[in-house]
């Protein structure tokens, strides 16, 4: 059994959420953004359903601020369904995405994919340049020759891709590879998920690190 958090402001989808959720797995609710943030960074929560729409913080601002620390699965639930909603909630680190209206059958199938996706078989790190990729926390770490330090808390899906690019410098990986690699099938064939997280991983990089090469993929430039 997980344990869930449901960040959703909605009297009746709440109650119906809850009663779904709730005959399956520990399931914590909130309606307001500052007490998602609150409860999501202070408690380990298998996965948590945030709603973008909150009142007290913006649900984009909870999943921004919660990915500083933590890389707990997140699946965005809003009304937002318009891609550009969906593009932000992918690059400030969101999992999965759900708009409403849905199936709750849907949410299931989503929520279990979620949770019983197994763990990944990984070195506790991997180098690149002045980068440290840990399993630990699904961790990101620049050293510099200035003994500075930079950390960045990682989604799963952008520590999977890039824990890819890390094993495998100079290797060309098409759209449908890295597709595999996220094992997810809910996500429709002409989404350009892979340039969303392409893009998201250059940030962390440098614009420079990962090479789109036309017709074949992207590969991380080899050292």
């Amino acid at each position: 059994m997980a344990k869930l958090l449901l960040c959703e402001d909605e009297p009746t989808l709440v109650t119906q959420l809850t009663d779904l959720l709730g005959a399956e797995h520990i399931t914590d609710h909130t309606g307001d953004g500052q007490e998602a943030l609150y409860l999501a960074l202070e408690f380990d929560y298998d996965l948590i359903v945030l709603d973008l729409g909150l009142p007290g913080m913006d649900g984009l601002e909870v999943l921004t601020n919660l990915r500083r620390s933590k890389a707990t699965p997140v699946l965005v639930l809003t009304a937002r369904n318009a891609w550009q909603e969906r593009v932000q909630g992918l690059k400030a680190g969101a999992d999965d995405y759900l708009g409403k209206p849905f199936h709750f059958e849907e949410l299931q199938a989503r929520i279990e994919a979620l949770l019983k996706r197994p763990p990944q078989q990984l070195s506790p790190c991997l180098h690149y340049r002045t980068f440290e990729l840990c399993d630990s926390e699904r961790t990101l770490i620049q050293r510099n020759a200035d003994v500075s330090e930079r950390r960045w808390s990682l989604s799963r899906n952008e520590f999977i891709l890039l824990h890819a690019f890390f094993q495998a410098p100079g290797r060309v990986f098409s759209k449908a590879q890295l597709m595999q690699k996220l094992g997810d099938q809910h996500y429709d064939r002409d989404d350009n998920l892979i340039e969303v997280y392409v893009r998201k991983l250059r940030q962390y990089l440098g614009k420079t690190a990962i090479e789109t090469l036309r017709g074949q993929g992207y590969r991380l430039v080899a050292t």
